[in-house]
């Protein structure tokens, strides 16, 4: 299982996910009413190491975060 976290103005709770690529997660959350906003606004980090490819491999135990865009002072 792939933990996904959402972070930020996201508000939605973390969620275990049986998947192999960030493609998959991309689907997941293109299907999904409340996340498909974020979709193409958001970075993506695996075991908090920045990932640009959605075809970036999965494994058992991974930790997907989903970092939306930030503006700071």
């Amino acid at each position: 299982m792939i933990k996904v976290e959402f972070l930020g103005p996201i508000n939605h709770d973390s969620i275990n996910l049986d998947i192999t690529s960030l493609k998959e997660l991309s689907k997941f959350m293109q299907e999904n009413k409340e996340l498909k906003s974020w979709v193409d606004n958001c970075a993506v980090a695996v075991n908090d190491k920045l990932v640009n490819s959605l075809d970036y491999p999965l494994k058992d135990g991974d930790k997907v975060s989903i970092l939306p865009p930030v503006c700071g002072g």
